[in-house]
């Protein structure tokens, strides 16, 4: 009698527990869906709602819209449906993106294909994500035009404050008529890491194209290992861009008609006059009402935030230019700087950039230098050089642009 009487007591305390637990589970993964939403609209640049919540312990579900803050060019929405268990959460949900003003469907509408369905499984204790989306092969065809896509994987994952992406699409293919370009198999790596609001963030991206490959009856051209490697990074004194691209080769009648890489950094843009632009822009166009400003105007209103964002003299340092075309037995190896000289803002107008005056005293605060090195004797030839010229000193007075202390000739004659 008396085990059975400690059986009762037993078994209640242990549905407590796990009622307890799974209403724990339920909360945390509603708080940390809420937080990163949060945090992705904090950046700036987009808008992100929630629609259709319904919360449970044992299950709860959802839709999120994300569209850009300016334009209506696309609209990304994904439903969710979240099997609570006190250790780990299962998710899935279906994607489906739109386009134009329209709202178009891309799958289903644009594409002969039935919206991917994506699936994650989220881990209460550690508050990790790890999830995968599967994009189905298809092919489109109008008249002479035919598109084939041969499907691609996309898995992510990573926890509050740092998250990861890896797409691998197989290879693509586009006819129009005689004429053919092929793209792949091509693979993105994507990393962002932030701070609560995204007041700093740092985003690293690695795009490769494994074959890109153009045919036409009078031109093939082949690439092959074409990479494009960025990251960008706001602190708390400026926003940094960096990016790379190389070439592996590109061919042309079996000759090498390209081969190197290219590296530039954006740096000195104002930080806090940055998170100054993001959140006004935001207030205006969240405006509701018959006030809704045309582009101009919005450009006028916003006029002391952009020209805040400058107010560090942002430069541009060209760290790397390394080119080959034995093919034109042409080389270009070079590096320089282009600087903004940010005095006198008052006199610039950014809203009237549209006008040649306007963009000649834009042009006017831009100071920098540029070296090439090993010039190609048809280059000093172009410019009116002597043949022996061996490196370029490409300088940037005021805007005005002279080359080893000569003015720029006109480049097309």
């Amino acid at each position: 009698m008396r085990k059975e009487r400690l059986i009762v007591p037993v078994v209640l305390g242990l549905a407590l527990a796990w009622a307890v637990a799974q209403y724990a589970a339920s909360l945390l993964f509603e708080r940390e869906l809420a937080r990163t939403l949060a945090d992705l609209e904090a950046r700036g640049e987009l808008v992100v709602e929630r629609e259709a919540v319904e919360r449970g312990w044992l299950s709860s579900s959802g839709r999120v819209r994300i569209a850009p803050l300016l334009g209506d060019a696309w609209q990304l929405a994904f439903t969710y449906e979240a099997r609570h268990g006190v250790l780990s959460t299962r998710l899935e949900g279906e994607l489906s993106p739109t386009l134009g003003p329209a709202q178009r469907r891309l799958f289903g509408d644009a594409l002969p294909s039935r919206a991917p369905r994506w699936h994650a499984r989220y881990q209460t204790l550690g508050g990790t994500l790890e999830g995968s989306l599967g994009l189905a092969p298809f092919v489109v065809r109008q008249g002479e035009r035919e598109l084939d896509f041969q499907g691609g994987q996309v898995t992510f994952g990573g926890e509050y404050g740092d998250w990861w992406l890896r797409a691998r699409l197989q290879p693509l293919r586009l006819t129009d008529g005689v004429a053919t370009l092929e793209a792949g198999p091509a693979s993105l790596e994507s990393r962002y890491a932030y701070t609560e609001g995204a007041y700093h963030f740092t985003q690293h991206d690695l795009l490769r194209l494994e074959r890109l490959a153009w045919r036409q009856p009078d031109l093939a051209l082949d690439g092959s290992e074409l990479l494009y490697r960025s990251r960008m990074q706001l602190d708390d004194s400026e926003l940094v861009v960096d990016g790379e691209l190389e070439i592996g080769q590109v061919l042309a009648a079996e000759q090498v008609l390209l081969t190197g890489r290219v590296a530039a950094t954006l740096s000195r843009l104002d930080a806090e006059a940055l998170r100054t632009l993001l959140r006004r822009l935001r207030e205006e166009v969240m405006r509701v009402g018959s006030d809704t400003p045309t582009p101009r105007e919005l450009i006028a209103r916003l006029e002391p935030e952009l020209k805040a964002l400058l107010a560090d003299s942002p430069r541009v340092d060209v760290t790397t230019v390394d080119l080959d075309s034995p093919m034109l037995g042409i080389t270009a190896r070079g590096e320089g700087t282009l600087i903004f000289d940010p005095r006198r803002l008052d006199e610039l107008t950014v809203s009237r950039l549209d006008d040649p005056a306007e963009q000649a005293r834009w042009r006017s605060r831009l100071d920098g230098d540029f070296v090439w090195h090993q010039v190609p004797t048809v280059v000093a030839l172009w410019l009116g050089l002597p043949l022996d010229t061996r490196e370029l000193a490409i300088d940037v007075v005021r805007g005005k642009v002279r080359v080893n202390g000569r003015p720029l000739p006109p480049l097309w004659r």
